[in-house]
């Protein structure tokens, strides 16, 4: 064993804590440069949060963690996919003709 009692926790995103405690994804980062919550961050930059210490959180403010927290599987389901979209209508005849004679 490493040492860390954290090695094997999960790493949620500020928008999965930000869903856990029903606040904006931006209050999740001003919670962490304020101190609130202990934040990580990844190579390329982005901050990640300790499920233990989230779930810490959540119990001192009287909530029950475990009825907030989702299936893991639901917190790292694939985004829902968009709808493909139409391309433009095609342009008039007139806009068409103005442009060809370098209106």
């Amino acid at each position: 064993m490493s040492g860390d009692d954290n090695a094997g926790d999960r790493l949620l995103t500020p928008g999965e804590v930000a869903a856990l405690f029903r606040v904006d994804p931006k209050t999740v980062t001003r919670w962490a440069a304020a101190g609130k919550l202990s934040r990580l961050r990844t190579p390329g930059g982005h901050s990640r949060f300790r499920e233990s210490q989230v779930r810490a959180c959540l119990e001192s403010e009287g909530t029950d963690a475990s009825d907030l927290l989702p299936h893991p599987a639901v917190l790292t389901a694939p985004a829902p996919r968009r709808a493909p979209v139409a391309p433009p209508a095609a342009a008039p005849a007139d806009v068409v003709e103005r442009n060809n004679r370098g209106w």
